[in-house]
C-alpha cells in the first residue's frame, strides 16, 4: 500500500475511535449519549486540529469528554504516522523502511537519513513547547484570574496542547474574549501556535545549521519571511479596519488594538482562537481572513490551509513570468519546476475543494454568502474561526464542512494520490505545442 494511503486510513481509524468514545454517556456533561453526527462532527475537528464546534465544549463535554479532545488534538497534530514511528523507535530502536517510508511522507523530510533526528525533534518539541506554554497559563490563570490550582493546571494543560497544534479548542465559552487585555495569556498562546504553525522542517533546519548563524535552506527562508509579511500585513489591515469598529476593537486603548489586532493575524492563519467575536468584523476583515486563512501557515507542522511556501512560490511564478525570466529564483536560488507544479497543483485542488463546499453549503442553507465562504475556508484550512453560524447549520452542511475539514488535514495532494491507481513513467513524450493563454 502507498504511504499516503496508509495516512489516509490511520486518520480515518482515528477518528472512527475517537467518535465512538464521544458517543458514551460518560463523555457528555449530562451523561446522556450524543448523537452519532454531534460525536463525529468534534472527533474530525480534534483530529484534524480545526477547532469548529456545535457545543461549548467545557460546558458540554464531561472531563472524560475533554480528556478524548485533547488526546485527539495531540494524535491528529502529532501526526499519526509520526507517533507510530517514535514508538517503533523507543520499542525496536529501529526503523523497518516501509515505516520510514511512510512518516517521510507525513513530515515531508527530503532525506531517510535525516528522518530519526526528525521525529525525535518533533517529539521533543512538541513536548517542551507545550510543557513550557503549560507552566505560564497555569500561573496566569491562578495568580492573575484566581483560578484553583487543579482548575489552573487543566486550563493551562489544554490550551497549551490546543495552540501548540493550532487546533482552536477552548473550555472558555467565547474562546479568549476574557482574556483580550491580558498579555500574560495571550502571548505564550501566540508563540506556541507560531512555533507550531510554522513546521517541523524550518525547526530541524535550525537544528541543524545553529542559532547563531544558520545557513538555513530556500523553504525555511522562504516560511519565514513569508510568514512574517502575512503576520505584519494582517495587524496593519485588522487595525484599519476595526480601529473604530464599537463592536471589536472600538472601546479598546492603543495598546489592547495593537495586541489584539497581532492575536487575531496569528490566529486566523490556522489557530481559531478569538479574543473578539468573529461576527461584528467588518466585512473587509472577513475578505483578509479569507486570504489568511487559505494560505494557512508552513508545511509539515500543525497548521493548514495550501501554506506558506505555496503561496509565495506562485507569487515568485507569477513575477517571474512578468518579468520574462524563464526560472523562478529567489536568495540566489532557482526554484525547480516539479515544485511549481506541485504548487500550482494545491492551489487549483484547494480553490475547486473550496468551491465545492460554498455551492453546498449556498444550496442547502439561507446564510450570506460571505458568511458560508467564511465557514468553508475556515474548514478546509483547519482554522477554526466561525461567524457562529456553525450549530444552525443542517445535517448536509455539517457533513460537507466533516469532508472539509479532513480533506484539509490530510492534504489535497495527499488524498488525490491515496485516491490514485498508480503513477507510472511514460515511455514517451508527445510533440511539444504552446496555446494561447490569455
Amino acid at each position: 500500500m502507498h504511504p499516503t494511503r496508509v495516512i489516509v486510513i490511520g486518520y480515518l481509524i482515528m477518528i472512527s475511535i475517537g467518535t465512538l468514545a464521544l458517543i458514551l454517556p460518560m463523555a457528555s456533561a449530562n451523561g446522556v449519549s450524543e448523537s452519532f453526527l454531534m460525536a463525529l462532527f468534534t472527533t474530525v475537528s480534534a483530529v484534524c486540529v480545526t477547532g469548529l464546534t456545535l457545543v461549548d465544549t467545557g460546558v458540554h463535554w464531561s472531563i472524560f469528554g475533554q480528556l478524548v479532545i485533547l488526546a485527539l488534538i495531540q494524535i491528529g497534530g502529532f501526526g499519526i504516522m509520526t507517533a507510530s514511528t517514535l514508538l517503533g523507535l523507543m520499542i525496536n530502536r529501529s526503523l523497518r523502511l516501509k515505516t520510514r517510508m511512510i512518516t517521510q511522507t507525513e513530515t515531508h523530510t527530503t532525506g531517510a537519513g535525516d528522518l530519526k533526528s526528525v521525529v525525535k525533534l518533533v517529539l521533543f518539541v512538541t513536548l517542551s513547547i507545550e510543557f513550557v506554554v503549560a507552566v505560564c497559563l497555569s500561573l496566569a490563570f491562578w495568580l492573575s484570574w484566581n483560578q484553583t490550582p487543579g482548575v489552573a493546571i487543566w486550563n493551562g494543560v489544554f490550551h497549551s496542547i490546543s495552540a501548540f497544534n493550532n487546533a482552536g479548542f477552548s473550555l472558555f465559552e467565547n474562546s479568549l474574549v476574557l482574556f483580550a487585555n491580558d498579555l500574560g495569556i495571550l502571548l505564550p498562546i501566540m508563540i506556541a501556535i507560531i512555533i507550531g504553525g510554522i513546521g517541523f522542517p524550518v525547526l530541524f533546519d535550525f537544528k541543524r545549521s545553529g542559532l547563531r548563524r544558520p545557513n538555513l535552506s530556500l523553504h525555511s527562508k522562504l516560511t519565514l519571511w513569508g510568514s512574517a509579511i502575512l503576520l505584519l500585513s494582517g495587524v496593519l489591515l485588522f487595525l484599519l479596519f476595526e480601529w473604530n469598529n464599537p463592536a471589536t476593537f472600538g472601546a479598546m486603548s492603543i495598546s489592547d488594538k495593537i495586541l489584539s489586532a497581532t492575536f487575531a493575524s496569528v490566529s486566523a492563519r490556522t489557530a481559531g482562537f478569538n479574543t473578539v467575536d468573529v461576527a461584528g468584523l467588518t466585512h473587509e476583515t472577513w475578505s483578509i481572513h479569507f486570504l489568511l486563512m487559505f494560505v494557512g501557515g508552513g508545511s509539515a507542522g500543525t497548521a493548514g490551509g495550501v501554506k506558506v511556501g505555496t503561496f509565495f512560490i506562485l507569487l515568485l511564478l507569477v513575477w517571474a513570468e512578468v518579468r520574462g525570466r524563464p526560472d523562478t529564483e529567489l536568495f540566489g536560488r532557482r526554484i525547480a519546476t516539479s515544485v511549481q507544479r506541485e504548487a500550482i497543483t494545491v492551489l487549483v485542488l484547494g480553490s475547486a475543494v473550496v468551491s465545492l463546499g460554498t455551492f453546498i453549503l449556498l444550496a442547502t442553507t439561507r446564510f450570506p454568502t460571505d458568511q458560508v465562504i467564511f465557514e468553508v475556508i475556515s474548514a478546509f484550512g483547519t482554522v477554526g474561526l466561525s461567524t457562529g453560524i456553525t450549530a444552525d447549520l443542517p445535517p448536509i452542511a455539517q457533513l460537507t464542512l466533516i469532508v472539509l475539514m479532513f480533506i484539509g488535514r490530510v492534504g489535497t495532494i495527499t488524498m488525490a494520490a491515496a485516491l490514485a491507481t498508480s503513477s507510472r513513467r511514460m515511455p514517451y513524450r508527445y510533440p511539444e505545442e504552446r496555446p494561447i493563454v490569455g
